[in-house]
């Protein structure tokens, strides 16, 4: 545990250049502020933060009791950028005349090298559209949705992230996080019905009766997914295909108020 709290804080630091300048913002301000609140603020407050993050038993009890894998989000709390700028305009209104000019045009390059341009990176994609969400999940929503009802609706992992970010009237039967299935209640269940439509033939014995006992009104499937057993046989009717995904009607389920 302890070895992957240091490697998420090595993660989190990127080039690294960022950290070691707010790093050595925290100790000018330790050394050079007098007023209380702003040392609270400044330094106190990211000295803590840090202390914490990487205390062995905080971080035990915290991914025992939150999970391990967001204790990333405890950097979030440090007010790097802040203590940067601030820092940097204590600097900048000390100095007189060219030394300001000097310090700034420093401080910008320093901020240019200190990172990657954000849209390098593979995660960032153009937006389809007004909703950043993929086109594919604006149509399936608008084909299942209900006026004046929520639906429930099976997707496959990779929309997960985006329907609910769309469509407040679109269920899903399970949770998700950032990578997957969040298991919520019987996770054994929800852990076979996920693995199974995961895999290229989905298993209609393991699908179908998951689909019904979490009364799902539609189950949408990759057109290149096949079926081991007939649809038909357990209620699902074809309803639709829509930019590569195909939609079906679990008829078990009435629509009616």
């Amino acid at each position: 545990m302890w070895t992957d709290v240091i490697q998420v804080f090595q993660r989190y630091m990127g080039t690294g250049l960022i950290m070691i300048w707010f790093l050595a913002a925290v100790i000018y301000l330790f050394l050079s502020e007098k007023r209380k609140e702003r040392r609270i603020l400044f330094v106190y407050m990211p000295i803590i933060l840090l202390l914490l993050y990487f205390n062995p038993l905080f971080a035990g009890l915290f991914c025992r009791l939150v999970g391990s894998e967001i204790y990333f989000r405890i950097c979030w709390l440090l007010p790097v950028i802040i203590v940067i700028a601030y820092s940097a305009v204590c600097i900048f209104e000390r100095m007189k005349g060219k030394g300001q000019v000097v310090f700034a045009v420093m401080t910008a390059v320093l901020i240019a090298v200190s990172g990657k341009p954000v849209y390098d990176n593979p995660l960032y994609t153009k937006a389809e559209n007004i909703y950043h969400v993929p086109d594919s999940v604006v149509h399936i929503c608008d084909a299942i949705v209900v006026p004046g009802r929520e639906v429930m609706a099976v997707f496959p992992r990779e929309l997960l992230l985006y329907v609910r970010q769309y469509s407040p009237f679109v269920c899903i039967p399970y949770g998700r996080n950032g990578w997957g299935i969040e298991y919520v209640g019987d996770s054994a269940e929800i852990g076979g019905f996920s693995d199974a439509m995961d895999e290229d033939v989905i298993d209609l014995e393991i699908v179908a009766p998951f689909v019904d006992a979490r009364s799902c009104h539609y189950v949408i499937v990759d057109e290149k997914k096949e079926f081991l057993g007939n649809p038909e046989d357990y209620g699902w009717e074809l309803f639709g295909e829509t930019d590569g995904y195909v939609i079906y009607r679990n008829t078990k389920v009435p629509l009616t108020f």
